[in-house]
């Protein structure tokens, strides 16, 4: 089976996210100030709850013993494609287990986990806020809707079997199969793959052939309406003291102007604007070889930078 002929199978988009912190007020503090996200008090799991859009949660951030990136919630479309993918998942060997609907405040619940261990749920029927969403940290808005809440990026040495997986199970499709060397010239390619779900966002889920971090994933994508949230959101991440990650850039696959800005659980969360939107139906998938048009310098690359300028500036002490 196939993203081909998986039809109506298909993910829609990534409908929320849930992470396991060690410090609730952290996450209040970072999620309100720094991206915007309006609180949407707790939920029926006990979990925080915030909003990007009209739906009452798109973060969802549950109290543990870790500080991580713990569960990505995958929308369907609606009943059919939810037993369908239920069914598809434990026919390719897949532990289902079905969930507390009302815990999530959606319709209908499922959970599984990639071959990488990584945990996801499936589900249809999302609830509604009550009130209009509001952004404490004064965001136009985000890019939601059929398009989902963003993206995820999950680090695995399983990437070829975690490929096959969202690929041959859930119904993803490439986007961009990226030509990366990782090390210098004449190092083997890495596996990096960029997968749209069915409505369009041009990835809602990327892999990328490296170890696994204790934080759960690589990063969390959330993309606002307009460039002046983006510079004014880069402004209170530095006023915040919010470790950067990366500075502003753009992508050469989705086109989307972003930086990266540390998360109080280790991972990334990338703030972008104006993503590339692609047609699941004839999209013929792209090998870029560079990952930014310009700009995002990371934070390893600037304190190589750093040090390789030091070591130049350092005088010669003299042999005696």
């Amino acid at each position: 089976m196939t993203d081909k002929t998986i039809g109506k199978l298909a993910v829609q988009s990534l409908g929320y996210v849930v992470i396991e912190t060690t410090d609730l007020a952290k996450w209040d503090t970072f999620l309100q100030n720094v991206v915007g996200a309006m609180p949407g008090g707790t939920g029926a799991d006990g979990a925080a709850l915030y909003r990007l859009d009209d739906r009452a949660a798109r973060f969802r951030i549950q109290l543990g013993t870790n500080d991580r990136f713990a569960i990505a919630g995958w929308e369907l479309s609606d009943a059919s494609a939810f037993d369908a993918m239920v069914a598809a998942l434990r026919n390719a060997g897949r532990e289902v287990i079905i969930g507390n609907a009302e815990s999530r405040g959606v319709t209908a619940l499922a959970c599984s986990e990639d071959p990488a261990g990584n945990k996801f749920e499936i589900f249809h029927g999302a609830r509604l806020a009550d009130s209009s969403f509001l952004s404490p940290a004064a965001v136009s808005g985000f890019v939601t809707g059929k398009l989902g809440m963003g993206h995820v990026v999950y680090g695995t040495l399983a990437y070829t079997q975690c490929h096959d997986f969202y690929r041959n199970v859930m119904g993803f499709g490439d986007t961009d199969l990226p030509e990366i060397v990782a090390g210098p010239p004449g190092s083997p390619k890495i596996g990096v793959a960029f997968m749209h779900a069915a409505t369009g966002r041009h990835h809602s889920v990327a892999l990328i052939e490296t170890p696994a971090n204790d934080a759960g994933c690589v990063h969390v994508m959330v993309e606002a309406m307009a460039r002046a949230d983006v510079d004014a959101a880069y402004d209170r991440m530095h006023a915040a003291n919010v470790p950067v990650s990366a500075t502003l850039g753009q992508h050469s696959n989705d086109e989307v102007i972003s930086f990266y800005m540390q998360s109080p659980a280790g991972f990334d969360i990338e703030f972008g604007w104006d993503g590339l939107i692609v047609d699941p139906d004839t999209w013929v998938p792209t090998a870029h070889t560079e990952v930014s048009k310009w700009g995002h310098e990371w934070a390893w690359q600037k304190a190589m930078a750093e040090q390789m300028a030091a070591n130049a500036a350092a005088p010669i002490e003299a042999n005696v």
